[in-house]
């Protein structure tokens, strides 16, 4: 729902795509076309490859305490917060719908899976923190899953469909630049893209209480800071996630130091624990 199809120029356009390069990159040098938001305008996406890869390293620095966001395909474990199984680079629960639909991609690739087996129980526990026939073999499976290029592939896909490309999609139409996109994608991937008041929606909601949207006029600065209040809030409801160090130590500081862009190199701590990308 969230995906475009990529369109083609046709071959009779080279010279309207040769046209719009030359105005890019004299708006790049030239002070006349350039303008007060050049800057912002300009900047990447957190959909560039660079970016991304930061935004995976940093949310697995606060989701398994490593930088190595690509050892955590084999990760699961129930951490007590009521979603049943946490697993994959992404903490698809089996409570929460996310690792059912993982699942069912996978086995819609390959059939034979390790993991097709446990989807009837993965449909019955969904919605609540029961093992109830998973146990006790599943999180070997899903570790012996893991070692499979399909299965990778597979978090890598539902990864973007359902928390990194709405998180893009929404930070740009806010016009948000690379770090705002990056706060966005956290708080999907913590609280979950619905309209309570502990989603993200809900967190947005209560931000735009305090300040405006860049795209609404507002101040990108005033309004992350808005929105990262409203996102301690609402981990500060939830005891599991209450310890709110990767807004305060980590997104936070980027925020503090002007760094809108999410350029390195970053310095940023999580839980107490130092990282560091050159």
């Amino acid at each position: 729902m969230h995906s475009s199809a990529t369109r083609s120029t046709p071959p009779s356009q080279p010279s309207r795509r040769s046209l719009i390069a030359l105005l890019g990159a004299l708006a790049l040098t030239s002070p006349l076309l350039a303008g007060p938001h050049a800057s912002a305008a300009t900047a990447t996406g957190l959909d560039d490859p660079a970016k991304k890869e930061l935004a995976m390293e940093l949310v697995s620095s606060a989701e398994n305490s490593s930088l190595d966001w690509k050892a955590q395909y084999g990760y699961i474990e129930d951490i007590g917060d009521g979603r049943g199984y946490t697993a994959g680079i992404i903490g698809f629960c089996s409570g929460t719908g996310d690792m059912l639909e993982l699942v069912e991609l996978y086995t819609d690739r390959v059939p034979d899976n390790v993991l097709a087996k446990y989807l009837p129980a993965l449909r019955e526990v969904d919605g609540s923190d029961s093992h109830s026939g998973l146990d006790p073999d599943f999180p070997r499976d899903w570790r012996s899953a893991a070692k499979d290029p399909d299965f990778q592939q597979a978090q890598d896909d539902e990864r973007d469909r359902v928390y990194f490309d709405p998180a893009v999609s929404r930070g740009k139409s806010d016009g948000l630049g690379v770090l705002g996109q990056f706060i966005y994608y956290d708080a999907i991937v913590m609280h979950g893209d619905g309209d309570d008041a502990t989603s993200f929606g809900g967190i947005r909601k209560r931000a735009l209480a305090d300040a405006g949207t860049p795209s609404q006029g507002g101040d990108e600065t005033d309004y992350l800071n808005a929105f990262l209040d409203a996102r301690v809030w609402a981990m500060k409801q939830e005891e599991a996630h209450s310890d709110t160090t990767r807004v305060d130590t980590e997104q936070r500081v980027f925020l503090d130091a002007g760094n809108l862009n999410l350029d390195t190199p970053l310095d940023w701590k999580v839980y107490g624990d130092s990282y560091h990308i050159g």
